[in-house]
């Protein structure tokens, strides 16, 4: 495997998994996991995590092996995770958004020893899994070919196996949703994880806190919070789905005081109509990361909903994190914020060359939290990076973006979705935020469209808002009066929702596949 070389602290503390064991004994009896009506002391969750490692343990699982999980977000799913890492084991959270072919791509690239299925996802899998060498245990069904899970975990042993882990073994194994060709697997060692770490107390993880996550736990969205929430011995409350109004009635009713959402779930939460009933004091910390959450967004919840709200802008990868602040930055909201302490943070052009203060490029970064490579696939690892003068790693985002006079890093587009025209550099985003400042306009995204005059170019789609009754022309015309000649959109959609991903993200590769049907893109 290519040799990354993040810049480690001196010191990282202990392994995720030797401090959830400390914690277990250190306060049996405080809750650790809650999810529903069902709750788990530290003393039950350890217990289950001890059962979990026995029973991988007793298929002859070895440290390093893979162990995939398809499942909801449950009290099961958190004590499988543990349990997978506790065995020496790397934990392979499955995406449920993806095809059937491609988790039977993600299982045979991995090669995973074992494979944990929820009645939920079990129609992705049943057609191929069981004819594969691997072992399949049923979370909550029952079926020819999976194992029952509750009584074979009955029967496993409840003591700690001792096993021991390094900062170098292997930790979790994260796919990309892939559509072609093999899933790109992201492998983090225990370091990276256990660098992530360094914000628990400063962030008030490890003070009696009350993290309530509902994004789905193969998500390393999810993960970032889930693992310093368990690293601070303190309390996981899990959402199996996410509703918006059902979330401000957990917040009220569980005291909640950190959360991570995406930006989608801060829009539906912001607009549930009985917000300002709900009594969301006790909320400390909100965090915000996968997408760009928007500047009318931001303000919004700085207003309404209290505690603060801290902004990530980092990939599955690693690499640089930026941190906004927004409470604190609140002239800086249409931006990602600064570099994290101990990140590095880069702007590139096409051929590799740094681009000029104020320029728009595609960003690079460098932190102490990178991917030990992608999972046996050095060539694809040697295209992520990127390498300054004195040949360091740093991994290409694929994102575009300018830093500001005072050092706050602003995105621009994906650099896939940057749309060319006429030779144009055209970026996306600066027209879905002109999109949505119409008033009855509620989401947007642009795409490039192919074109026999430019090449391509940009056409929006447009969910209105409720009540409204704006024409798909009268927006385009309302809108390209306030753009540039060369950013000038050809076409306004008028659609019922937009495509995202279970994080949140907006499908542009669904929404411009139509258009591009038979034909090559950029």
């Amino acid at each position: 495997m290519l040799a990354i070389d993040p810049p480690l602290p001196a010191t990282l503390g202990e392994t995720v998994v030797d401090r959830v064991r400390a914690n277990a004994r250190a306060h049996p009896d405080r809750l650790a996991v809650v999810c529903g009506d069902t709750q788990l002391t530290w003393a039950e969750f350890d217990t289950g995590i001890n059962r979990v490692a026995h029973l991988l343990l007793g298929l002859g699982v070895q440290k390093g092996d893979n162990i995939a999980v398809i499942a909801p977000n449950s009290e099961v799913y958190a004590t499988l995770f543990m349990g997978i890492l506790r065995a020496g084991a790397c934990v392979t959270p499955l995406s449920t958004m993806a095809a059937p072919d491609a988790l039977e791509k993600m299982l045979t690239d991995c090669m995973a020893k074992a494979i944990f299925v929820a009645d939920q996802y079990r129609p992705l899998v049943q057609g191929f899994v069981t004819d594969m060498p691997i072992a399949c245990y049923a979370m909550d069904f029952e079926q020819p070919g999976f194992a029952p899970l509750a009584p074979a975990l009955a029967q496993a042993a409840t003591t700690d196996p001792g096993i021991r882990v390094g900062m170098h073994d292997a930790f979790n194994l994260i796919y990309s949703s892939g559509t072609t060709g093999t899933p790109k697997g992201i492998l983090h060692n225990h370091a990276m994880r256990a660098a992530q770490m360094d914000r628990v107390s400063p962030n008030g993880y490890d003070d009696n806190a009350r993290t309530l996550l509902s994004t789905p736990l193969y998500s390393n969205t999810t993960i970032v919070s889930f693992l310093p929430t368990l690293y601070g011995g303190s309390t996981v409350h899990l959402m199996p789905k996410f509703d918006a109004r059902d979330y401000l009635r957990i917040v009220e009713a569980q005291r909640i005081t950190h959360t991570m959402l995406v930006p989608v779930q801060y829009k539906r939460i912001m607009d549930v109509a009985d917000f300002d009933s709900f009594d969301l004091s006790s909320m400390r910390v909100k965090f915000s990361t996968s997408a760009p959450l928007r500047a009318d967004v931001k303000a919004d919840v700085l207003a309404r909903f209290p505690g603060k709200l801290i902004e990530y802008y980092g990939l599955t990868e690693g690499g640089g994190v930026t941190v906004l602040v927004a409470d604190e930055n609140p002239d800086k909201l249409h931006t990602v914020g600064r570099p994290a302490p101990g990140n590095e943070v880069r702007l590139i052009d096409a051929d590799g060359t740094e681009v000029p203060a104020g320029e728009t490029g595609e960003i690079c970064g460098r932190g102490p939290t990178m991917m030990a490579g992608y999972f046996g696939r050095d060539d694809l690892t040697s295209d992520y990076i990127w390498r300054d003068a004195s040949g360091r790693v740093f991994f290409r985002s694929g994102d575009m973006g300018r830093f500001d006079a005072d050092g706050f890093l602003i995105l621009s587009d994906r650099k896939k979705d940057m749309i060319i025209s006429g030779g144009l550099n055209i970026y996306a985003d600066d027209l879905e935020r002109a999109l949505l400042a119409h008033p009855d306009v509620d989401d947007a995204a642009v795409i490039g469209v192919p074109s026999d005059d430019w090449g391509e170019t940009p056409y929006g789609l447009v969910v209105l808002r409720a009540g409204a009754t704006a024409t798909a022309d009268a927006i385009r015309t309302e809108v390209n009066a306030r753009l540039g000649k060369s950013q000038r959109l050809s076409a306004v959609e008028l659609r019922d929702v937009l495509p995202r991903s279970s994080i949140g993200k907006i499908l542009k590769r669904d929404l411009r596949a139509p258009f591009w049907a038979g034909m090559s893109q950029h």
